[in-house]
């Protein structure tokens, strides 16, 4: 009886043993994963900006874009985010659309513009979108629905062009998890409430545009591929709900609807 107690002891012993040192080797290091996966969503990023960029008219005007990106500058300041990462690429395009690809591509379609009726909706929709970037969803959504490897081989010049626009879709029009979204959602009102941009403004938004019911047009994809928008909106107002609100106006209303009159003749 002593001895067996004494086998089971040492077999204790030189499994925590085996145990402990497995957990003290950073394994991530000895096989590069994260710095794979690092070079990986840099080719991807430069890989599908390059597949839009090809087939899509982009809106390159300084009158145009100068003013998004005084919207953007408030945002990542007030927020700590460097604002120089955000690859920003307006699209003249009807769709009401907007949708981060990796590396910190944010892309946005002039749709989405004239849908927004002020600044502060506008800001809603791109803090949301670089709460994606900011909260790595952008590489785990790939990574779930594609896996690692194939997304390893496109950057390798392995894939085919149809799984490059499959996987390109997937992140303009197909929706992220239900947790991802709300994360982002609650992600994308603090971001608005620290640069004193009404939160409120986005959750309108979304209740405005869930108001189509079954009637949403295809061209508006931001909210087909948000689905509970309704159910979002009041989390939203819940969540801001007794918060000191400073509102500052970052456009004048003459910036704001010569934006809107620009985007349309761009």
């Amino acid at each position: 009886m002593k001895k067996l107690l004494l086998q089971f002891l040492a077999i204790l012993i030189i499994f925590y043993a085996t145990w402990f040192a497995l957990n003290s080797i950073d394994w991530m290091h000895i096989f590069n994963v994260e710095q794979t996966t690092k070079k990986t969503e840099e080719k991807l990023g430069d890989f599908y900006w390059d597949l839009l960029n090809k087939t899509e008219s982009e809106i390159q005007s300084v009158e145009v874009v100068s003013k998004i990106d005084s919207l953007l500058d408030r945002i990542c300041l007030k927020n700590n985010i460097d604002r120089n990462k955000i690859k920003f690429h307006l699209l003249k395009k009807d769709e009401v659309n907007a949708y981060a690809l990796p590396n910190n591509y944010l892309i946005v379609y002039s749709g989405l513009i004239d849908e927004c009726e002020n600044e502060a909706e506008l800001c809603g929709v791109l803090s949301h979108e670089i709460a994606h970037m900011e909260k790595h969803h952008v590489m785990k959504k790939l990574g779930k629905e594609v896996g690692l490897a194939v997304l390893i081989s496109m950057t390798a010049g392995n894939g085919n062009a149809e799984v490059a626009k499959r996987t390109l879709k997937l992140l303009s029009s197909t929706a992220y998890d239900r947790n991802l979204e709300s994360e982002a959602d609650i992600t994308a009102a603090d971001f608005l409430m620290k640069a004193n941009i009404d939160p409120e403004a986005f959750a309108n938004f979304l209740f405005r545009l869930s108001k189509l019911n079954g009637n949403i047009p295809k061209e508006v994809f931001w909210i087909s591929t948000h689905p509970d928008s309704e159910e979002r909106s009041v989390k939203i107002i819940q969540h801001i709900k007794d918060k000191v609100i400073h509102k500052d106006s970052i456009l004048s209303i003459e910036q704001w609807n010569s934006l809107k009159q620009e985007v349309n003749f761009k």
